[in-house]
């Protein structure tokens, strides 16, 4: 265990933050790193150049007898601030407590890296993999992956595979091995609301002119009615209902009852959709969230101002069979409706994805919950995943397979916030893990 995380703190010690152009050099190390390792456990790796950062790519000698399985990581990671919120330093990796606190501990390079090493643990144990490999890795996911989809298309025949494999979800408690079968789409949009040309006197022209951050503020409030329902029109039309079976299951689920969800969150009591429980909330159910808000003056003490403009940044969950241009349309209509006399409105539309669904009852779903089964002990449960990752359904589309996801991350391990950490048992299981799913998935 000492060797494996010597090469996962190595790999943490790169500061590949993606989003960061000044960080553009340390992106690309670590995917030379990446591409060392992976040659140097024997497999054919190539670094493939982008218009942003690197994909790295590598692979066993296939043979035409052998299922062919690709695992999907990423290897760049979410900026650290607010830095003074840090315990240690967010790339010198510390061991305590029974975890790894470093900036990518969990998402994705610890993840990441158990399969890797799980790889390597069975060619040194057995010479050889008992299904065609290819590790596929970009450094672009945590910037909306642009430059991966084109780089399927142009490689789709390279690409081919049976199964896909990803490790950047979760497990609902500890101990408790889950696998996703869903994740909710995404489509975002920032709304500017235009008042006067600019910042007026409050009690000179307040009364007598329309105040954008009110407008704003109601625009905001326009999207819920009282009790939580989404209040824009045909919102609905599309979603998938709930299947019963997944009702019943989820209800059984440690880790996500409306108790849990309040503890883990610290509100007083949680709030949302009537009808549904916080899982089905949390994982099938879409939502339609303000992510920032702001306008006037924020400073120390009053300065009697009437803006001359707010704005309001929004994102909308989807499930399937949501389309998220679809909705985009919606919401944009919805927001040009509601909007206060006085007032211009403009809407941009921001990143979006669709939603992912398979069936996880599939010969390729039961042999991953008997991975989970084997490598944690217990009986896996099965969830859709309320984040959403894009390229999951992107891989769907272009290579025609479905991924199973097979998460390792506890919902306290503080994903994209200061004092990301990564269990070290999970971390262990996980290299089990990828060494008997590779042995499941053969068998199929």
């Amino acid at each position: 265990m000492d060797s494996h995380l010597e090469d996962l703190f190595s790999f943490l010690r790169f500061p590949s933050i993606s989003t960061a152009s000044e960080h553009a050099s340390d992106v690309r190390a670590c995917a030379e790193w990446l591409q060392q390792k992976l040659t140097n456990m024997g497999l054919n790796t190539e670094l493939h150049p982008t218009s942003g950062h690197p994909v790295v790519v590598a692979r066993n000698a296939h043979r035409a007898d052998r299922k062919t399985v690709l695992i999907y990581g990423h290897y760049d990671v979410q900026p650290v601030d607010p830095i003074e919120l840090w315990d240690t330093d967010p790339f010198e990796p510390v061991l305590k407590d029974e975890r790894i606190w470093a900036r990518g501990a969990t998402d994705n390079k610890g993840q990441m890296m158990a399969h890797v090493l799980g790889v390597e643990k069975t060619l040194k144990e057995q010479g050889e993999l008992p299904v065609n490999l290819i590790f596929l890795f970009e450094g672009e996911e945590e910037i909306g992956s642009p430059n991966l989809v084109p780089f399927l298309e142009q490689h789709r025949e390279e690409l081919a595979c049976d199964i896909i494999a990803v490790s950047d979800t979760g497990m609902v408690a500890r101990g408790v091995p889950t696998m996703g079968y869903g994740l909710r789409g995404i489509t975002c949009c920032e709304v500017t609301v235009r008042g006067p040309k600019g910042d007026l006197h409050s009690g000179v022209y307040g009364g007598a002119v329309a105040n954008p951050a009110t407008a704003v503020a109601r625009l905001v409030a326009s999207l819920h009615d009282a009790d939580g329902r989404i209040a824009i029109d045909g919102f609905y039309d599309d979603v998938k209902p709930l299947e019963q079976w997944e009702r019943d299951m989820w209800a059984q689920v440690p880790g996500v009852s409306d108790a849990d969800i309040a503890d883990q969150t610290g509100v007083c009591e949680v709030f949302g959709e009537p009808g549904y429980s916080s899982a089905e909330r949390l994982w099938a159910r879409p939502t339609a969230e303000v992510n920032g808000i702001g306008s006037g003056y924020q400073g120390e003490g009053s300065k009697t101002v009437l803006p001359a403009e707010a704005m309001a940044k929004f994102s909308f969950r989807l499930v399937p069979n949501q389309d998220p241009q679809d909705i985009a349309k919606k919401v944009e209509a919805h927001l040009n409706k509601h909007a206060p006399q006085g007032v211009c409105v403009e809407v941009e539309a921001g990143h979006d994805g669709k939603p992912y669904y398979a069936d996880p009852n599939s010969p390729f779903g039961q042999a991953a919950q008997g991975a989970l089964q084997q490598a944690f002990g217990a009986t896996p449960v099965l969830i859709r995943e309320g984040g959403s990752i894009p390229i999951i359904k992107d891989m769907q589309d272009v290579l025609g397979s479905d991924t199973l996801l097979l998460g390792l991350a506890l919902p306290d391990c503080q994903i994209h916030a200061p004092n990301e950490n990564f269990w070290v048992e999970n971390f262990e299981s996980g290299i089990q893990m990828n060494q008997i799913l590779l042995q499941e998935l053969a068998k199929v």
